[in-house]
């Protein structure tokens, strides 16, 4: 997606200026941007609206990266990021991030807009793994599953080639139910 059709508020026009043009029909918001209201809203434009919270040596995760492939209309209020580097990097804290600080393998990487989020299937695979400890994953892993139908399957194969993984019997169960409800 060009820059030229992203609008954050403060940039070129004030968060006055985006909401009186919202409420005229000439943008809409997306995440913590706005765009045209005839730009089509894909994961590229999703992906730019989290660019300012995805620092460099970091990739969009977890629910962020849920929302940005497509699950779900609004995005979470907690934005979730993963290091993508092999050296440790220091995380430029903020109430709206978690950062974590586990490496995701570069094959697990696509890069959206210049910014980097990972893939629907390692997606998939994080939000399982994290179900145990957060349940407030599941709707996330189904909407998931709506946008991206293969991900289940992809996510169950994974998981099973990893071993002594955290929540692994968990998010296998899950993963096994959203597999088969997608048939």
């Amino acid at each position: 997606m060009h820059p030229a059709f992203l609008y954050v508020p403060g940039e070129r026009l004030s968060q006055t200026e985006l909401s009186a043009a919202r409420i005229d029909g000439h943008v809409v918001d997306v995440g913590d941007a706005y765009i045209p209201a005839d730009l089509v809203e894909g994961p590229d434009v999703r992906a730019s609206t989290v660019a300012a919270l995805v620092r460099p040596g970091t990739a969009a995760c977890h629910q962020t990266a849920a929302w940005v492939h497509g699950a779900g209309d609004t995005p979470p209020v907690v934005h979730h990021v993963k290091r993508c580097v092999d050296r440790r990097i220091r995380p430029v804290t903020s109430a709206r991030v978690v950062f974590h600080d586990t490496l995701l393998p570069a094959a697990d990487v696509l890069t959206l807009s210049g910014v980097a989020v990972s893939s629907p299937a390692r997606t998939m695979l994080d939000l399982a793994t994290t179900l145990h400890r957060d349940p407030r994953v599941l709707p996330w892993m189904d909407l998931l599953a709506v946008a991206c139908p293969d991900t289940p399957d992809a996510a169950m194969n994974a998981l099973q080639e990893l071993r002594r993984v955290p929540g692994s019997r968990m998010g296998s169960a899950a993963l096994q139910r959203l597999a088969v409800r997608r048939r």
